[in-house]
């Protein structure tokens, strides 16, 4: 079974996305705000794509906050992690936003808060994911 790391520091927004990614999506979850443990699952293949929000109000990195383009960024940079997939979620979104996001973070893809369609929200994420 496929795992799902969801990276974000609301966990209402957590509690949704677990619950649509395992009912709809067959999936595992993972769920946790530390950049710390974020790197050590990315790196131990513990999960196989990542859910990262890009505002992440209380993520600190070796003593500096860190939001979720730099840790994809840290992520994408590392051989071990790069090939991991990462999906940006963001509730800012404005047009050119998107590009803009991905061009700097080196993400695969990009998801609008709040999420309404369920279940593209599924197929987006199974689409990225690695098809071994």
């Amino acid at each position: 079974m496929k795992t799902v790391l969801i990276v974000e520091d609301d966990p209402i927004n957590a509690r949704v996305f677990s619950k649509i990614l395992t009912k709809r999506g067959g999936l595992e979850v993972k769920h946790t705000e530390n950049v710390e443990e974020v790197l050590q699952i990315a790196t131990s293949k513990q999960a196989d794509i990542i859910l990262m929000d890009v505002s992440l109000q209380r993520s600190v990195y070796q003593g500096k906050s860190v939001d979720g383009i730099k840790i994809t960024q840290m992520l994408k940079a590392d051989p071990k992690t790069a090939n991991l997939p990462i999906i940006l979620v963001t509730a800012h979104a404005m047009e050119g936003d998107r590009d803009n996001f991905l061009k700097k973070s080196g993400a695969d893809g990009y998801i609008s808060k709040p999420v309404v369609d369920h279940q593209e929200f599924v197929e987006q994420i199974l689409a990225l994911l690695p098809k071994d």
